[in-house]
């Protein structure tokens, strides 16, 4: 049975990358995608999958550099002033 289910951009993206199988989320929190590492920290146990919080964005990145390079589905989220780090 489908039904219409209302949410933010930031919580229908990260339940699109956990339907789409990613089990593992590393992440720095900082304003304005906060919103994503909140829904990531209570989402990825309920899927059986892990929530890291890093101690800062490239942390987090080389977190998904390594478990993308044996296979795992993984992702990070940040601000603009995060990625150009």
């Amino acid at each position: 049975m489908n039904h219409k289910v209302l949410m933010c951009g930031n919580d229908a993206m990260s339940e699109a990358a956990v339907r789409a199988g990613c089990r593992f989320y590393f992440g720095y929190p900082i304003t304005p995608q906060n919103e994503v590492t909140a829904y990531m920290s209570w989402r990825m146990p309920e899927v059986g999958g892990t929530f890291i919080q890093a101690e800062s964005e490239i942390a987090a990145v080389n977190m998904v550099f390594g478990a993308a390079a044996v296979g795992a589905r993984a992702m990070t989220s940040s601000s603009s002033p995060g990625i150009s780090l």
